[in-house]
């Protein structure tokens, strides 16, 4: 897979950045964008908490998250105007976070963004505050729900799990999440780590 990641350079970026930016990140399955949806909808009208909207060049939603699509032409017009703050390319899409998130968190605000464990170091480096929460499950209950999905054979998925990581890797502030058991379960944990950044 080729990955490449990008932010703006450090001069251009807000120093007062005085709120925490959490990443949500986990492998396919673990039902991230899931959970963040429910995590929105239990925090929704709270000014102090803010979810990120990202930036995609990905027709459409086909799947959970709710992102802002566009071309990739509109996408490297809106790169090179300094309108993200850390962006991306992963599986032949490009994936920005808006500029903007800057202001939430001068403000102070909790700000969660749903992320990539391979450009975690990215967001390190934009971001002062940073709290990573990794969203995880067995890999036989990945498995399960990405053979239902029906792009691949159980086979097939089995083996690309074998050679994946569950954890995340490096020097970052992380809480790990199971979701591997009842959904009300995890969304409890989520909701008790946003929680517990909310005015730190």
């Amino acid at each position: 897979m080729t990955l490449e990641a990008r932010t703006k350079p450090a001069n251009d970026l807000r120093a007062d950045t005085v709120g925490i930016m959490a990443v949500v990140v986990g492998p396919s399955g673990a039902g991230k964008d899931t959970l963040m949806n429910l995590a929105a909808r239990h925090f929704a009208g709270r000014p102090d908490v803010h979810f990120v909207r990202r930036v995609i060049t990905r027709a459409g939603d086909p799947g959970n998250e709710d992102h802002k699509s566009v071309s990739d032409a509109d996408f490297d017009a809106m790169e090179r105007a300094g309108a993200f703050a850390v962006s991306w390319e992963a599986h032949g899409l490009k994936y920005g976070i808006p500029a903007d998130v800057m202001d939430e968190l001068a403000r102070g605000n909790l700000v969660i963004a749903n992320g990539s464990r391979s450009v975690l170091h990215r967001f390190q480096a934009v971001f002062p505050r940073l709290k990573i929460i990794n969203i995880t499950a067995r890999r036989d209950v990945l498995a399960e729900r990405l053979t239902a999905r029906g792009r691949e054979s159980r086979e097939d998925v089995m083996k690309r799990l074998e050679r994946s990581s569950l954890t995340v890797e490096g020097s970052y502030d992380v809480a790990d999440i199971d979701n591997s058991g009842t959904l009300e379960d995890a969304e409890r944990a989520i909701i008790a780590v946003l929680e517990a950044l909310i005015g730190m």
